[in-house]
């Protein structure tokens, strides 16, 4: 009967000075293979489920070792199955290169020098002594996949596959009906927690087909510096970016929101080529200095009539120098045409700050007559009509937008929708401002 406790967790918990006791004492062969043994130092949630799976979802918070996990996992693969044919599969083959591969963490870091594979960059492809292999794939080109045979899958960051035109949800399914080699095809899928339409799905799936392991970076604090944790902590530890980034939650969506996570997803996209007609800096300044955030986003409008929101620059409690300096940094780094300021509080005082941070550009300042929350709901009638788009993720705008309640309320995060609000003014002068080429009306 083997006695033997299990290992995962074991060392991780265990202090430097006895691990370094116990590594001591193995002969030199050991000593060769020990940091090649993942079940040495691995918690609980990087090590495969023991039942019967195809589907491993492993969504937990940055830092957890989702990549470490899936590296280790490959290369297990390729040790013990020579007739594996592996897929390799990241939002851009730019990341599948440079963090499943050649990464810190990735496969060839984790590789024994006598098992480690050869890598062909040109092929896209990894081959390993044994005869198996593994290929790289991009999950923007969801075509690629198809035709493609393997016995088993790696996807990274599945909540940052490109949504836009249904690219991901196409990827993973072209991937699905190519695992078919071999007697146990199966698909591991590492990842951040966001609720995009693919992850909502695979949460959705039968618990027989799909097995979920969830966790935080906290998790892995054995291996990360305890200053990192502690600022993790003290800066985002109740913060709705915290508990997804951090945490590894899956935030559901607010009844009544004017946005919701799921329409944000579905409106971005990872890198605008369309040239700017013009770009406008939208600024929601603070009421004093021990106020509230200053919000700083910046927005432009494409020749088609497409909004895009670039930038968010937005200032926690900053003094007016701060702010203003900061507005006038950002409309000179995008080359803006104008910049849009709310001007209830301050009146004439909000442009003699701007210009006194040596603000060159127009700036337009307007006054509020209605709510955070009115205001912002003609906006969010554009994102449901597909007119706006972000280009990359903005989670702290985000999450205010997500917070925005039909109706007239807040919920939070915060005091304020200040990043919210600024986002607002730079969209209204865009689409709906008299200057704006676009109307509402034209819907």
């Amino acid at each position: 009967m083997n006695t033997e406790p299990p290992r995962p967790g074991l060392f991780a918990r265990a202090r430097s000075a006895a691990r370094d006791a116990f590594v001591a004492g193995l002969d030199q062969a050991e000593r060769n293979e020990w940091p090649y043994d993942f079940r040495n130092t691995a918690h609980d949630g990087q090590l495969p489920p023991e039942c019967d799976w195809r589907i491993w979802l492993m969504m937990a918070g940055r830092g957890f070792g989702k990549t470490r996990a899936g590296a280790e996992w490959v290369c297990d693969i390729a040790r013990h199955e020579p007739q594996a044919r592996i897929a390799l599969v990241g939002s851009s083959l730019g990341e599948a290169r440079a963090v499943m591969v050649e990464g810190e963490s990735g496969i060839l870091a984790c590789s024994p020098p006598d098992r480690r594979p050869l890598f062909e960059p040109s092929l896209k492809r990894l081959t390993w002594p044994n005869g198996a292999s593994a290929h790289l794939f991009s999950a923007a080109e969801p075509e690629s996949l198809r035709g493609a045979q393997h016995s088993h899958g790696w996807c990274d960051e599945i909540a940052k596959w490109d949504n836009s035109a249904g690219r991901a949800m196409a990827a993973w399914d072209n991937l699905q009906m190519g695992l078919r080699l071999g007697d146990r095809p199966r698909l591991l899928a590492t990842t951040t927690p966001r609720v995009v339409p693919l992850v909502r799905r695979l949460m959705g799936e039968e618990a027989a087909d799909v097995v979920v392991t969830r966790g935080s970076t906290f998790d892995n604090g054995a291996h990360l510096p305890p200053r990192f944790l502690q600022a993790m902590r003290r800066t985002y530890g109740r913060t709705a970016l915290g508990r997804q980034e951090l945490n590894g939650e899956l935030l559901e969506e607010t009844d009544g929101a004017l946005w919701s996570r799921a329409l944000l997803e579905q409106c971005r996209e990872v890198l605008s080529v369309d040239p700017m007609a013009r770009v406008v800096v939208g600024v929601d300044p603070p009421a004093s200095a021990h106020g509230d955030e200053c919000g700083i986003v910046v927005a432009g409008i494409t020749e088609a009539g497409e909004a895009k929101v670039l930038a968010d620059a937005s200032l926690a409690r900053p003094s007016p120098e701060r702010w203003a300096r900061a507005v006038a940094a950002t409309a000179l780094a995008w080359k803006a045409d104008r910049v849009v300021a709310e001007a209830n509080l301050g009146g004439a005082m909000v442009e003699s700050v701007l210009r006194a941070a040596d603000c060159q550009m127009p700036i337009r300042l307007v006054h509020a007559s209605r709510g955070k929350v009115a205001r912002a709901e003609p906006v969010a009638a554009l994102y449901e009509a597909g007119r706006v788009r972000h280009v990359g993720q903005f989670a702290r705008l985000e999450d205010q937008l997500c917070g925005l309640m039909a109706g007239g309320d807040y919920c939070g995060p915060g005091r304020s929708p200040d990043r919210a609000d600024a986002m607002v003014w730079a969209l209204t002068e865009l689409m709906l401002g008299r200057r704006g080429k676009v109307s509402v009306r034209s819907f």
